[in-house]
């Protein structure tokens, strides 16, 4: 299987500003996962997306390709993930250059080892899915069975849709989120059904003790911390 690997890295950054080339603990914040993403064994081509210059020029000092900066209307705060990996598609699709797979890592979770990673591609071929994401086991507190939505007369209604609630916390069955660091996806799956999902996903249970998303000034401090004792 042919695996591109995308790094997007925007200049723009509200929260902690500059954050993609800000040092945390000694070197910027993205060669955390560009370091991890050039060891792996089944990434083909590891490339960053972003539009800023300082960005690019960072990210070839690491040893990562730029093959082109992204346009300036694919770095807004609003803009989505998925028109950033199709437009890195459409300018190899120009070179008549394809991939199987697309692997994004974003840099705001920072922390994965090559170990890791590889494991999460080769569950992902194993698997056979349409895709696969790295996740975290919700708390029982807010498992989606003990979550309530507001229903049409201001009361509140179980979000599963279920009658009766699971009174035991036991008999919960397990549920994740998202955490941010790893999204592997076919690309005929990205092409075709313009999803980053598809009809089936796949999983791997990042550990608890690696998980940040920095978004914030205390997100970094908690990276901070973690990068110090674990990386």
């Amino acid at each position: 299987m042919k695996i591109l690997g995308i790094i997007p890295a925007r200049g723009g950054s509200k929260g902690v500003p500059r954050k993609n080339i800000k040092l945390l603990v000694g070197k910027p914040l993205i060669a955390y996962t560009a370091e991890v993403a050039l060891k792996s064994k089944f990434i083909n081509s590891l490339i960053v997306s972003s539009e800023d210059k300082q960005i690019i020029e960072a990210a070839k000092s690491l040893g990562i390709e730029v093959p082109f900066k992204r346009p300036n209307e694919l770095a807004l705060d609003t803009t989505p993930t998925l028109p950033v990996i199709l437009h890195a598609l459409d300018f190899y699709k120009n070179q008549d250059i394809y991939f199987d797979a697309v692997c994004l890592l974003q840099t705001t979770s920072p922390f994965r080892t090559v170990e890791f990673l590889d494991k999460a591609i080769q569950t992902f071929i194993d698997k056979n899915t349409d895709s696969l994401v790295s996740v975290q086991e919700v708390p029982h507190e807010f498992n989606p069975h003990w979550v309530f939505e507001q229903d049409n007369f201001g009361n509140l209604k179980i979000a599963t849709g279920e009658k009766q609630i699971i009174s035991r916390r036991q008999d919960l069955p397990k549920a994740f989120h998202r955490d941010g660091s790893i999204y592997i996806t076919k690309t005929n799956i990205l092409l075709e059904q313009n999803s980053l999902f598809g009809n089936s996903t796949s999983y791997i249970e990042s550990p608890k003790e690696w998980y940040v998303n920095i978004d914030t000034i205390e997100d970094w401090v908690k990276a901070e911390k973690i990068a110090k004792t674990k990386f």
